[in-house]
């Protein structure tokens, strides 16, 4: 089940959920628009490696807006700060945004209950288009919880995301793979597989 704009407003009441700045212009039928932050960041490296930490360049989207590339994938970043404490929030393109053959996410376009922290967005396009910060990127979409949550994700020691950070971040595959628990986790599975 989808929040719809009264649910969304009652639950911010509540403070189940946050999103800061709020605009009640931003707010749809069943959604929240959020907007493109003013930093994207590319990787350095031209191979990017699962065990490895891979760093990026980050910089600042101009006033006269940044032209993205088709052979880049680049990573930005939500200008709102976004809370949610009881249920799953999904982010969502635009059909804007898609019309202009934009692509805001990957594959990580779900995020979990007790998410606190701004939206890292993987963005490729179909053809260079311009970009600016502050134009409208996605939208958040809010699904109802069945049963209870044991963990909230900003409760988890191992979150990987949690630190509050107003600019892209990059992924961090590598503290999966390279803990005790994943490495252990890794060689159980490839033996597995090897019989």
């Amino acid at each position: 089940m989808i929040l719809s704009d009264v649910e969304i407003r009652k639950e911010m009441e509540k403070g189940t959920i946050k999103v800061e700045p709020f605009h009640e212009q931003c707010l749809g039928t069943n959604s929240y628009d959020v907007h493109l932050g003013k930093i994207l960041a590319v990787y350095v490296d031209d191979e990017l490696d699962a065990k490895k930490h891979n760093t990026i360049r980050k910089f600042e989207i101009p006033p006269e807006g940044f032209l993205l590339q088709p052979d880049v994938f680049y990573l930005g970043v939500t200008l709102e700060y976004t809370e949610t404490h009881a249920h799953v929030p999904f982010l969502e393109g635009k059909s804007s945004t898609g019309r202009l053959g934009i692509d805001i996410h990957a594959t990580a376009g779900k995020g979990d209950v007790g998410f606190c922290n701004f939206w890292t967005l993987e963005i490729s396009v179909r053809k260079p288009v311009r970009v600016y910060a502050g134009m409208p990127i996605g939208q958040l979409i809010y699904f109802v919880v069945n049963g209870t949550v044991e963990t909230l994700y900003n409760k988890k020691p191992n979150a990987k995301y949690n630190q509050r950070a107003p600019e892209p971040v990059e992924s961090m595959m590598w503290k999966n793979l390279n803990s005790p628990s994943g490495k252990v986790w890794l060689e159980t599975e490839m033996n597995r597989k090897d019989k």
